[in-house]
């Protein structure tokens, strides 16, 4: 099996003189769930459409399953499931006529596959109801589905929360991390709303003008944004053995000229106080880190202003 489902190498789009895909290389490893952040008109929908085979890229190169070949590339895409801007769907069928539908257009054999998806996307209990008296996120589930039909390893979703309320997005949120975790299913899942997708995403690649400014597990993400307590003290061993036994500080990390990182949610001037009862110099102690909105809006705006 290869690492990676899906790899590209400097990709780029122009339309007239407009760049809109500017040397992209992203990497999504068998297993992700893949995030893929920008703002509106970033250039999300349109490198999904390059991966999707439904633009041709002027320059660079993709590899899909290992496979750079450009006549296996085709081949490679029937691998792939995609559910790109809205779902297509014909209104006056219920969900089980346009799977079926789907399923004939698409010349995938055996009919169980269709009662499998219907059942692992929550539609059962509304399979008698017509399409154009869905919901938004029941329209978004069934869209889903029809991505799903040919069972795939690699499923492509463009901005699959967008306009869902609070409850809708949550039943899909739901649902992906249901198909990564007992299908096996790698995901690339496009949106502008980094908190949703902080909830279920492996890696993250940021895009901001055609440009991606950062490719970065969610790991790192998370460390880069965690909130602590930057405490700068005389004697940093004696404030630590303080900090563990009496105030039951547990979460910190002591580095370097006496700093002391403190992770534990604590009020600073309780901190100092206490330090300043038992004889600690308090020379720093400043709150630090950003939320993940914070650092998305910093990273998108220190590239625009390169």
């Amino acid at each position: 099996m290869n690492e990676y489902v899906c790899r590209t190498s400097n990709i780029t789009k122009s339309y007239r003189k407009n760049k809109v895909i500017d040397n992209v290389s992203i990497n999504i490893k068998n297993g992700d769930i893949y995030g893929f952040v920008g703002k509106n008109g970033a250039g999300k929908t349109t490198m999904i459409r390059i991966i999707s085979g439904l633009i041709i890229p002027d320059a660079g190169e993709i590899e899909l399953f290992g496979d750079n070949d450009y006549k296996n590339i085709t081949k490679q895409r029937s691998r792939l499931g995609a559910l790109i801007e809205s779902p297509s769907i014909y209104l006056n069928m219920t969900a089980k006529e346009n799977l079926e539908l789907i399923k004939i257009q698409r010349g995938i054999p055996g009919t169980k596959c269709i009662e499998d998806i219907i059942n692992l996307v929550g539609l059962k209990c509304d399979e008698k109801k017509k399409a154009k008296n869905f919901s938004m996120g029941m329209k978004q589930r069934l869209g889903i589905a029809i991505a799903l039909l040919n069972d795939p390893e690699f499923l492509i979703l463009d901005e699959p929360i967008n306009g869902l309320d609070p409850l809708g997005i949550k039943e899909i949120r739901e649902l992906l991390l249901k198909i990564n975790k007992e299908r096996g299913t790698t995901i690339l899942i496009s949106s502008h709303v980094l908190s949703e997708l902080t909830q279920m995403c492996s890696k993250f690649g940021f895009i901001n003008n055609g440009k991606l400014v950062e490719e970065i597990s969610a790991e790192e993400l998370y460390s880069k944004c965690r909130k602590y307590i930057h405490l700068k003290v005389n004697k940093y061993v004696e404030a630590s053995v303080i900090l563990e036994k009496e105030l039951g500080i547990r979460d910190y990390e002591v580095f370097q000229d006496n700093v002391i990182r403190i992770y534990d949610e604590f009020d600073s001037e309780k901190i100092t106080l206490f330090l300043a009862k038992h004889g600690m110099g308090v020379k720093e102690i400043i709150p630090m880190g950003e939320s993940l909105e914070e650092y998305f809006t910093n990273l998108i705006w220190g590239n625009e202003n390169e």
